[in-house]
């Protein structure tokens, strides 16, 4: 698989990422796959998907547990991902920015993932409370102390959203990059960039290639909707993410489905076997150099489905087709 440089420290990894919240997460049946999770993280890893992204929240905990049972046999396989700051209560979820926590988070992940060293630390979400320079200080002493390889920045918060919307997410997250970036490197941010989401090209992704920055593309599926796999009122259950997503309403999904249809043509294209997810990962893969698409899977088959994404090149004429698709319907935020 090509391999793809992250940050100033031009750390390497593969061109297609996997994403391991749906293991633990925010998805109907999370809890309940275990071993299905083992063998999708092996998969993916044979397959030189090597960034393995995960976060102390998810769970909380288990799902960086689960990958330290890969990482004891393979960690020379893998460059591990996980995040700080975001601390699950049995009502919400808050931000914890403080250094003191945030250093004591960092020896328990390391516990959690049974390595000496996490190869990007990525901040989850400022805390309003705590300076974003305090917070990242700290994630730069981890560094120091090689407990870290590299850091990087999610392009999340609430807060953001309400005010303006993703340009307003990203003009937030912009600004705390200019802020920690006079502390120390930021390697990477993560931000969501897909088909049917694709604010992120406007000014985040500028930012992060004029300096060099990876971009880690979070939900480049459009939480499984391009896949083409999931039909207009189907319905979730209680515990998925989805079923709280103004995109996912049966109305917001039919009025979507020419998004879908676009990639199904473009897949036919390329061959019987070339499916629709594929032309959406490749998309992404097209955006730039430094664009690392991280789906999130918890089936070996789709780990290795996406992983197929990383040899599809799409024409000039598959990516002017795409940009004249729709631009998909529904609240994102």
């Amino acid at each position: 698989m090509e391999r793809k440089a992250i940050g100033a420290a031009a750390l390497e990894v593969g061109a297609v990422g996997l994403g391991c919240m749906p293991m633990n997460w925010a998805y109907t049946g999370s809890r309940r796959r275990g071993e299905e999770s083992l063998r999708t993280v092996h998969a993916a890893l044979d397959r030189g998907c090597d960034l393995i992204d995960t976060a102390d929240m998810y769970g909380p905990f288990t799902n960086e547990l689960l990958l330290g049972r890969v990482l004891k046999e393979r960690r020379a396989d893998a460059f591990v991902s996980t995040k700080v700051g975001l601390l699950v209560g049995e009502q919400h979820i808050v931000a914890n920015g403080r250094p003191g926590y945030v250093k004591r988070a960092c020896d328990a992940s390391l516990r959690r993932l049974q390595t000496d060293v996490i190869d990007l630390y990525q901040l989850h979400r400022a805390d309003p409370e705590v300076p974003v320079e305090e917070t990242w200080g700290a994630m730069a002493e981890l560094v120091r102390a090689g407990k870290v390889r590299s850091l990087g920045l999610c392009a999340v918060g609430a807060r953001a959203t309400r005010r303006g919307g993703r340009a307003g997410l990203h003009a937030e997250t912009i600004r705390q990059l200019e802020r920690v970036q006079q502390v120390f490197p930021v390697s990477s941010v993560m931000a969501e960039l897909s088909v049917w989401s694709p604010d992120a090209l406007e000014t985040l992704l500028p930012w992060c290639a004029a300096r060099g920055v990876g971009l880690l593309a979070a939900m480049p599926l459009g939480n499984g909707f391009l896949t083409g796999t999931l039909t207009p009122g189907q319905g979730f259950e209680p515990d998925d993410v989805r079923a709280r997503h103004p995109r996912f309403t049966a109305e917001m999904m039919a009025a979507n489905q020419p998004i879908v249809a676009g990639l199904r043509r473009i897949a036919a294209r390329h061959g019987e076997k070339v499916t629709p997810a594929q032309v959406a990962l490749a998309w992404v893969l097209a955006q730039g150099p430094h664009v690392v698409p991280v789906p999130g899977a918890k089936h070996e088959r789709w780990a290795v489905e996406n992983a197929g994404a990383a040899h599809l090149a799409l024409t000039e004429a598959d990516l002017a087709e795409i940009a004249r698709l729709p631009r998909a319907q529904g609240s994102w935020d």
